[in-house]
């Protein structure tokens, strides 16, 4: 019994959180510094994804120690991301209220003056 227990849990290096913590917060500045710069929505939206999911994946590695887990269990992990990601492209172009083919709201009437 014991034997399974150690291999279960077999010894890593211990991560440098201190690191991982001073790499976190400064992604998180550069994502504060991406909102003021002067670009399309689109992209300051799709930088902020990027870099949230960088941040999400440091924390899963070093935090939750799935870094040092075995592949199968990063595997499991991954797939719902890459659902995650289908889906939201699927449905990106219903995102869009300017889109061909929708109808525009009429606009409000003015009611008459006496």
């Amino acid at each position: 019994m014991t034997e399974h227990g150690t291999r279960a849990h077999a010894e890593h290096p211990e991560p440098n959180y201190m690191l991982v913590f001073i790499l976190l917060a400064v992604l998180t500045g550069v994502e504060v510094g991406i909102v003021f710069l002067p670009l399309a929505k689109i992209f300051i939206g799709l930088m902020l994804v990027i870099l949230a999911f960088t941040k999400a994946v440091m924390v899963a590695a070093y935090f939750m120690h799935l870094k040092f887990e075995n592949k199968t269990l990063a595997i499991i992990a991954f797939t719902p991301i890459m659902l995650c990601v289908f889906l939201m492209l699927m449905l990106l172009p219903d995102s869009d209220p300017e889109a061909p083919g929708r109808q525009q709201p009429a606009p409000p009437v003015a009611a008459a003056e006496h």
